[in-house]
């Protein structure tokens, strides 16, 4: 009727109060995104351009991104988090431990020996969204040379232990050049689009529809594709469903001790309809892990 609307600090400006609790909203409770699931061979495709280079940087964006995979993590819990990920919490050095059969080890006090002899890697939660306190996600190593949840564990933590990491200190944090960086979301999604324009003829993924955020769809997908019964994968990935499954063992070794080679072996899927590569995305061949 004309009245002066309260709501507004001028033309289409929401009062900053307002703005500010409808974004709190948003953070605690996101809208629902779904992203497509990312195989497990464009991992490969970046560990590949990795290993031809001396970056520990893009090494550790390529574990990182392995970790993620395998164990259905949300970006904030393996890369540095973001605004959107304010719940999550990242894994550091003394949340991951290791087992060589029956004996079992911290990460950031073991000797690099038994990490590097290690044949199991868990991760323990702690601050987490939908975990509980105290949890431990465990794999065994895959069989394959390195794509594995276990492998990954080891080249991350005994890079920091190697560089006198503190335990506090988070898995995606690298030292290189006298320099400290952290793995972030947008590095993970630029290598993951690098190698999904690399590979669009085989794998038909287009670059611009997945991010980091489709490393945890993905893992969920290869568990699915091997047949892992779904209420299965929805306690590992801690997607919520009838509290009872908060009963389960998800720890526990016979769980899980199959799952990284299934994953390893059914994480290569591809998506069809097959196409013609983008002519937009043909400049993402080219293109380099920004700084």
């Amino acid at each position: 009727m004309g009245a002066k609307d309260h709501r507004l600090e001028g033309p289409n400006k929401l009062e900053y109060r307002l703005s500010q609790l409808i974004a709190g909203w948003k953070r605690v409770d996101p809208a629902s995104v779904r992203v497509k699931p990312v195989p497990l061979s464009l991992i490969d495709y970046g560990y590949q351009l990795a290993a031809n280079t001396t970056s520990k940087f893009q090494r550790a964006v390529v574990d990182m991104s392995y970790i993620g995979f395998y164990y259905l993590n949300r970006p904030g819990e393996y890369s540095l988090p973001t605004q959107d990920d304010a719940l999550s919490a990242p894994f550091r050095l003394r949340d991951v431990e290791f087992s060589i059969g029956q004996r079992t080890f911290n990460a950031s006090t073991a000797s690099l020996a038994d990490i590097n002899s290690a044949t199991f890697a868990r991760l323990i939660f702690t601050k987490q969204k939908n975990a509980v306190p105290g949890e431990k996600v465990g794999h065994a190593r895959s069989g394959h040379a390195y794509a594995c949840p276990v492998r990954a564990l080891i080249r991350r933590t005994s890079a920091l232990r190697q560089d006198q990491a503190r335990p506090d200190t988070p898995l995606y944090e690298v030292s290189e050049n006298n320099t400290t960086r952290s793995v972030a979301p947008h590095h993970v999604t630029a290598m993951l689009r690098i190698s999904a324009a690399a590979t669009f003829l085989t794998v038909g993924i287009d670059p611009a529809t997945i991010s980091a955020r489709s490393l945890r769809a993905g893992g969920a997908m290869a568990l699915l594709c091997a047949q892992v019964d779904t209420d299965i994968i929805r306690l590992v990935g801690r997607w919520r469903s009838d509290e009872m499954l908060r009963y389960l063992h998800i720890q526990a070794y016979p769980l899980m001790h199959s799952f990284a080679r299934a994953m390893t072996a059914q994480g290569s899927f591809t998506l069809l309809p097959g196409q013609n590569i983008p002519a937009v995305v043909l400049p993402l061949l080219d293109q380099q892990i920004p700084p």
